[in-house]
């Protein structure tokens, strides 16, 4: 399987950004899809989460409503929308698929086999 990420870039804070994520070499469907992140000097966290239907849907507590996580099953890509960006969340964001199909665990980074290569989110102030 292969994820391919997109999206990063520089933007000033109170900006937004939308990062994608194309999956191949798997039935997308089937899994779930995540998006993590990692500034340096700190531990990867997760951003949103999001299970294989469609219906549940997890972000961290920083979020605070700020991002929205969506999934295009036609498309076999999933979606990180990012609005009221904030010199904070600067860092990597990485998306990632589930570790088994039709699995009802989706929140922790546990729960993700495949990764992909990452792209910068830089927000200045």
């Amino acid at each position: 399987v292969q994820l391919q990420a997109s999206g990063g870039g520089l933007v000033q804070a109170g900006g937004s950004l939308k990062l994608s994520c194309v999956v191949s070499g798997r039935t997308f469907s089937a899994y779930s899809m995540g998006w993590f992140r990692q500034a340096p000097g700190k531990e990867r966290e997760t951003v949103a989460a999001i299970n294989w239907s469609g219906s549940g849907t997890y972000y961290g507590d920083f979020v605070k409503g700020r991002f929205s996580i969506s999934r295009d099953d036609n498309k076999n890509t999933v979606f990180l929308q990012m609005n009221d960006l904030k010199p904070e969340d600067t860092a990597v964001y990485y998306c990632a698929a589930g570790l088994r199909p039709y699995s009802s665990r989706y929140t922790y980074a546990d729960d993700y086999g495949s990764w992909g290569q990452g792209t910068q989110v830089t927000v200045s102030s």
